[in-house]
């Protein structure tokens, strides 16, 4: 089978090109949305993903991320790494890549 593999997406409303922020729950879902665009028109989805790796600016935000994770993943979620960092593009809190199966 064939694999996509994406760049590391930001909560970036992707009409007007502004970070969100002020609300972690949102930035996650945001991230998961624009992921799913990108995997879409590499001939995937975020359902096909088999690996995701989590970059955190501060893992206290952890929790948050597991609980939009269980709403888009309910049956066989895909590996997930996570890893602390120092600062992400444009002071995001949140920055997902994914790795999945075309369809």
């Amino acid at each position: 089978e064939k694999l996509i593999f994406t760049s590391g997406q930001i909560p970036i409303n992707p009409g007007n090109g502004e970070l969100i922020k002020d609300d972690f729950k949102l930035e996650v879902h945001q991230v998961f949305k624009n992921l799913n665009a990108v995997l879409n028109e590499g001939g995937s989805s975020l359902q096909s993903a088999v690996k995701l790796t989590v970059f955190l600016i501060d893992f206290s935000f952890f929790t948050q991320v597991n609980e939009v994770f269980d709403y888009y993943f309910h049956n066989d979620p895909p590996a997930r790494t996570a890893v602390q960092v120092s600062a992400l593009p444009m002071n995001a809190r949140i920055e997902i890549e994914a790795v999945g199966f075309i369809k």
